[in-house]
């Protein structure tokens, strides 16, 4: 298997039933082709204009879907090649990240919004590396 890349993260767009007493929100299914494994699920919230980064996990794979608010992400690879997608209500798709790419992600709207992983294996602080947001030159506001 080769570097893993940016071009490798894949989007899912996802379905979203309104219903008068509120929506069903759908975020995986065991019979897509990007579901490998589950290992756990959470959420993490972010709060209004907050950035969280950088982390790689070098075995995790993320299924990240942002059903409230939105959310903007950065991917570099080991190429330092960067990638950025936002997510939310109004954009509601899921990401597949593989393992081997650098993230971060900043809250876009005015209240908190919250992001779930549905990740093929269980977190393991020996997996996951991390570097301080200043490690790579990422402008947040301007997206360069």
């Amino acid at each position: 298997m080769g570097e893993i890349n940016v071009n490798d993260i894949l989007i899912t767009p996802l379905k979203k039933v309104d219903l008068k007493d509120g929506a069903v929100m759908h975020a995986m299914k065991q019979s897509e082709d990007s579901f490998k494994g589950f290992g756990e699920a959470y959420f993490s919230q972010i709060n209004p204009g907050a950035i969280k980064a950088w982390k790689l996990h070098l075995k995790m794979t993320m299924n990240i879907v942002v059903p409230i608010g939105e959310v903007n992400f950065v991917f570099i690879d080991s190429s330092e090649e960067t990638r950025s997608e936002t997510l939310g209500e109004n954009k509601y798709l899921r990401l597949t990240v593989p393992p081997g790419i650098w993230f971060g992600f900043k809250g876009m709207s005015k209240s908190p919004s919250l992001l779930l992983n549905v990740a093929n294996i269980e977190h393991s602080p020996e997996e996951v590396q991390r570097k301080n947001i200043d490690e790579f030159n990422y402008n947040w506001e301007t997206g360069r």
